[in-house]
């Protein structure tokens, strides 16, 4: 199982959001997510979130909350246990991402990119401000087949 983080810096009502299109052999191929990576080394969960920030936006974050820890399951990929976080403070100019092309979108617009099914259940427990939470998310090919928040199954 592989440790990233996932973090959705924010602006005001606007969300910074990669959309993957550069790499070419990219899971995230073509889907619109947050920034963030692999943990390298011994890191931990918010040195890899702001290592993989500067990287990939040139930004330093500067204040951030981890929200919860969301574990991807695959039948074609492997698993991965994701450090979520959102970030609403940061110093620095955005620059081009390797990776796919850096957008801010607000927050309404986030929910018509393409973007894997799943997201949209973190994305909402954040939003609301829910309790530090686990979520597991089961997946056949792209498609959610089970989800379970704090234990409990949900889809």
């Amino acid at each position: 199982m592989l440790n990233t983080t996932l973090c959705y810096v924010t602006r005001g009502d606007e969300v910074l959001m990669l959309h993957r299109v550069k790499k070419k052999k990219d899971l995230n191929k073509d889907k619109w997510i947050g920034i963030g990576g692999k943990f390298e080394g011994e890191e931990s969960p918010d040195e890899c979130l702001l290592r993989e920030a500067k990287e990939e936006t040139g930004l330093t974050l500067t204040s951030w909350r981890c929200h919860g820890v969301v574990t991807f399951l695959s039948d074609q990929y492997e698993g991965e246990y994701m450090y979520l976080f959102t970030a609403d403070g940061f110093e620095g100019a955005l620059k081009e991402c390797s990776e796919g092309d850096l957008q801010w979108v607000s927050r309404e617009f986030l929910n018509q990119l393409p973007k894997w099914e799943g997201d949209e259940i973190f994305l909402d427990l954040m939003w609301q401000d829910a309790p530090f939470f686990l979520l597991t998310l089961r997946y056949q090919g792209d498609t959610l087949t089970e989800a379970i928040l704090n234990g409990k199954k949900i889809r």
